[in-house]
């Protein structure tokens, strides 16, 4: 049990502690940090938090995080709107970003399939996705989950929801590895991987 000679520290370490990958010494060392900065800066980092939690929006169209109703991907006139990339979540669309490999439009489902976790198809954005893809602009789904149990499964299911169609359905080449999620990839192996892309087959 950890003596702090302050309450105020004590709170603010409690806070940081609920962050992700962040112990409680780690959490000290931040909210020490903080009170050696400026007043103006600490205020300037306060504020810019509770901005994006309060003004962040969700795309109309693609779920991606955006400052304004729609995203800057999907309003721009030089990408490739018949074809869409089906991610995981917006570390998904960020990392396939970071290869300039792609120049088709996202969608972001918002999470995997998981029925351990509670998470089923209702739970997800695959309804848009069958809504995006019967407009009839989309020429191809590429689908780019994560190669676990759990992003095949979602894979599987929403290919039975678009079999019927006629787009093109393919996933992202296996130079990702089994088990792999796509934000760890390197940016060499993910932008050949999207790339190389293969028609996906429902007994893969």
């Amino acid at each position: 049990m950890n003596s702090y000679s302050s309450k105020l520290l004590e709170d603010a370490v409690n806070e940081f502690a609920k962050l992700p990958g962040i112990g409680r010494k780690s959490a000290l060392r931040l909210a020490l940090h903080l009170l050696k900065q400026q007043t103006d800066d600490v205020e300037q980092f306060g504020k810019s938090i509770i901005k994006m939690r309060n003004e962040m929006k969700q795309c109309a169209v693609c779920h991606n995080i955006s400052d304004v109703d729609t995203c800057e991907i999907c309003a721009n006139p030089k990408r490739d709107r018949s074809i869409v990339c089906v991610v995981e979540d917006i570390r998904d669309v960020m990392a396939i970003e970071n290869t300039s490999q792609f120049v088709g439009l996202y969608h972001v489902l918002g999470g995997i399939i998981s029925p351990m976790e509670g998470i089923g198809p209702d739970d997800l954005q695959i309804g848009s996705l069958v809504s995006r893809v019967q407009s009839g602009e989309i020429k191809e789904v590429i689908m780019a989950l994560s190669t676990t149990i759990e992003g095949d499964t979602t894979n599987f299911y929403i290919f039975k929801r678009l079999k019927d169609t006629n787009i093109k359905i393919t996933t992202i080449a296996r130079g990702i590895s089994i088990g792999d999620e796509l934000e760890y990839a390197d940016e060499i192996t993910l932008g050949r991987s999207i790339l190389n892309r293969t028609p996906y087959h429902s007994g893969l």
